[in-house]
């Protein structure tokens, strides 16, 4: 039984060489991006610009939106008016 948990027994010099052969993997696979990016690091101040951008095209988009409901709601109620009044214009 002593022969076997001998034969088994990893020397130091195998270990380190393991060891070894674990980082230079784990180096190699961490450099390589997983999915290859256009574009290089960007600053703290480029984020902020790109953030305050969508900002406000979501901001635009929002008053847009409103804008052209508001412009349903009123030719919805100049049309309700004219067919309760009998005419076909719209006032202008």
């Amino acid at each position: 039984m002593g022969e076997r948990s001998e034969q088994n027994r990893v020397s130091r010099r195998k270990a380190l060489a393991l060891f070894g052969y674990a980082a230079a993997f784990g180096v190699v696979t961490s450099t390589t991006p997983a999915t290859p990016s256009t574009e290089g690091p960007k600053s703290g101040t480029e984020r902020r610009q790109e953030r305050r951008t969508g900002r406000a095209e979501r901001r635009q988009e929002r008053r847009t939106g409103r804008a052209e409901r508001r412009e349903e709601r009123r030719t919805g109620r100049e049309e309700r008016r004219n067919a309760r009044s009998g005419t076909t214009e719209q006032k202008k």
